[in-house]
């Protein structure tokens, strides 16, 4: 009997760790995020991206961003996008500024996966300062403000990093507190 139980408390540890490797991703906007999903499986499933995801769609990005990449997505939140000025989003959903869009969201995006440890690495090669290019062709410079990855636009926004490394199966999202622009 003493063999059995020590055989299943050996199973458990064996299985424990794999099992612990899916929830070690953060909770975004009170949904888990699974290794195991792509960007647009675990982005739609976050109540805190749905302006994103409206928007991923609106400009026919869903395909890309489902593809296997990778990518570093950085995802502003609803709360950043609601920081543009009045109508500013509900424009940019318009069909006719898809290119609009489409340039706005890719400039959020980095070809390959990029973790925290990554860009603070690149920052620290850089004496201070990483430039990231962004699939829009526009750079974004990722600098450290005490524990806090900042990325500033090419217009001189910042956005900080509020959730880092929310790994996914073709890539990355670091979820962003201010929507960057080209």
């Amino acid at each position: 009997m003493r063999k059995l139980h020590t055989l299943a408390a050996i199973a458990a540890l064996a299985v424990t760790p794999l099992a612990g490797l899916a929830l070690a991703n953060p909770m975004v906007g009170g949904a888990a995020m699974f290794t195991t999903k792509n960007i647009v499986e675990n982005a739609v499933n976050s109540k805190d991206h749905t302006t994103l995801v409206a928007a991923v769609k609106a400009a026919g990005l869903v395909d890309t961003l489902a593809s296997p990449g990778p990518f570093t997505v950085f995802a502003p939140t609803n709360a950043a996008f609601a920081k543009l000025p009045a109508g500013t989003v509900d424009t940019l959903l318009k069909p006719e500024n898809k290119g609009t869009l489409t340039s706005v969201l890719t400039y959020h995006v980095v070809a390959g996966r990029m973790t925290s440890a990554d860009i603070m690495a690149a920052i620290k090669a850089g004496h201070g300062s990483a430039t990231l290019t962004t699939v829009q062709g526009e750079p974004l410079t990722a600098t450290m403000r005490g524990k806090h990855l900042i990325l500033t636009d090419a217009k001189g926004g910042r956005s900080m990093v509020t959730i880092a490394n929310v790994m996914q199966s073709n890539g990355v999202i670091h979820v962003v507190d201010t929507v960057l622009m080209p």
